[in-house]
């Protein structure tokens, strides 16, 4: 069965950096596994991501909102380079995925319309792709920066969460955003 993407983008008007995934979670596309606790990117309570940023910039990121409150500060877009694809198994790997449409009208559309100067792939299985896939992106905008982080699934257990985090803190944007809620 063909899935679509169910989140769209999210892209603040002061968007500097984009971080972008594969595909939503299973639990996120309507059907017999739908699941509404999973509306955003990240939303499965293993996946490491939100965590992490919680860590780094000492926030709580428990909500929706909570969350794009927050990469609004941090001038974050997000998206997935997948538009449309199948399942191979009911697993939320992405090795798992199959015949891809991927989200190139999108992502475009943020790089021509915000200054984007550092793109984030939240996996080498995107970076991979993005790089096969959007090779005339990466032409169109050679001083975008590109950087691969750990991926935050806490089915990559080569590198310790601990371990995650500080490449994390390393990589991404640095902010003045502390001991806040959202």
């Amino acid at each position: 069965m063909i899935e679509k993407h169910v989140f769209g983008e999210f892209v603040p008007k002061n968007a500097k950096y984009l971080i972008l995934g594969s595909f939503p979670v299973k639990q996120s596309v309507k059907g017999p596994n739908y699941d509404a606790s999973y509306n955003f990117f990240y939303s499965i309570p293993r996946n490491q991501f939100w965590p992490i940023l919680e860590t780094i910039y000492k926030v709580e990121l428990k909500t929706k909102k909570a969350k794009m409150k927050f990469l609004s500060k941090l001038s974050c877009a997000m998206a997935d380079i997948i538009l449309k694809c199948e399942r191979t198994s009911g697993s939320n790997l992405d090795a798992n995925l199959t015949n891809f449409q991927y989200n190139l009208k999108a992502i475009k559309k943020i790089l021509n319309t915000h200054p984007i100067k550092k793109i984030y792939f939240t996996s080498r299985f995107v970076e991979k792709r993005f790089k096969q896939f959007f090779k005339d992106i990466i032409k169109v905008y050679p001083n975008v920066k590109l950087i691969t982080l750990p991926s935050p699934s806490p089915r990559y257990v080569l590198i310790s969460k601990k371990e995650k985090i500080k490449q994390y803190r390393k990589l991404l944007p640095k902010t003045v955003l502390y001991n806040k809620k959202w």
